[in-house]
């Protein structure tokens, strides 16, 4: 994959020329068009436009920060590659900590370092804690649906920052698929401003509490998709599942959720093309601000068993500089 040379432009911000306007207010078209304009322009075209070589992810070089941090500030992603496939689970937390990330969400499902090991539970490695990740999807073989990280967290909660590292791919499958969340934002805007509002209500999704053996493990969360989150940026809080979660009832909702789904999968052809795909090889990683994302099937290789690891968090990837 051979890099492009982004644009030598301010970062895409919240604000409009000279600080006026905000481009989330529905009302403020004018910033909303200028802020469109240079997000459109600064966007990855294709993959290799994210990709920064590491010789060492624990001791980044000062421009291979600044590489990755100007990446995610254009993009809200990038992508990495280190030398080396070994097993190594503190380099997730190293690498955050380069570039601002420093609050772990440890869930409950993540080890004792707080850096999940997402593998096939089967296949999980002895003395890894695996009780009960054969229930959820990412600890599987099959096909995880558009989404964001934590999307069934409180507000408190929320997943601003993170990581995920490629010790083994699959034997065959696996690909991901990635979407800049602001461009998902654009794209329903420009199609249909309502969709955006009623996607913007504070009880937009609710995903329902969950129970086990001892009664309630997690209580509902209701929230918006689209939030408006500090420095100017956008958050979204979104999964494509369609049971254990509930949209607001009245048409307005259902139809954003529904003209959602279509951009997703690629029907949209005026933002078909905004939708990165790759398969994570050894030594390959992504950092991100929480961006869109989803993952194919795949076939795995009881030998050597597909092994990534997650480093979600509370914080935002730093400012360039």
């Amino acid at each position: 994959m051979v890099a492009r040379e982004l644009p030598d432009a301010a970062v895409a911000g919240p604000q409009g020329a000279g600080g006026e306007g905000n481009p989330f207010d529905l009302d403020d078209a004018r910033a909303y068009r200028r802020w469109r304009e240079r997000k459109l322009d600064l966007r990855a075209r294709c993959v290799g436009d994210l990709l920064v070589p590491l010789a060492d992810a624990h001791a980044l070089a000062p421009h291979e920060r600044q590489a990755l941090l100007e990446r995610v500030a254009r993009t809200n992603m990038a992508l990495y590659r280190v030398p080396t496939a070994a097993e190594d689970p503190a380099l997730p937390r190293a690498l955050g900590a380069q570039l601002g990330l420093e609050r772990l969400d440890a869930n409950w499902l993540a080890d004792e370092d707080g850096i999940s090991h997402i593998a096939v539970a089967a296949h999980r490695e002895p003395g890894l804690p695996g009780g009960g990740h054969a229930d959820f999807i990412p600890y599987t073989e099959r096909a995880i649906h558009w989404h964001t990280d934590g999307y069934y967290h409180p507000a408190g909660r929320r997943i601003l920052g993170m990581i995920l590292h490629c010790v083994r791919p699959a034997r065959a499958g696996g690909e991901s698929g990635l979407l800049d969340h602001e461009l998902a934002y654009i794209a329903l805007r420009d199609a249909e401003p309502a969709a955006v509002r009623a996607l913007m209500q504070p009880d937009a999704m609710t995903i329902p509490e969950r129970r086990d053996a001892a009664g309630v493990a997690r209580a509902a969360q209701s929230g918006p998709v689209f939030t408006p989150a500090a420095a100017g940026a956008l958050h979204m809080r979104y999964t494509a599942r369609t049971r254990s979660i509930a949209w607001h009832d009245d048409a307005a909702t259902h139809a954003a959720a529904a003209r959602l789904a279509r951009v997703l999968a690629g029907a949209d052809p005026a933002c078909a093309p905004w939708i990165l795909r790759l398969r994570l090889q050894a030594g390959m990683g992504l950092v991100c601000h929480n961006v869109l994302h989803e993952r194919s099937a795949f076939a795995d290789d009881p030998g050597a068993p597909r092994l990534l690891y997650r480093a979600r968090f509370l914080d935002r990837v730093a400012a360039t500089g």
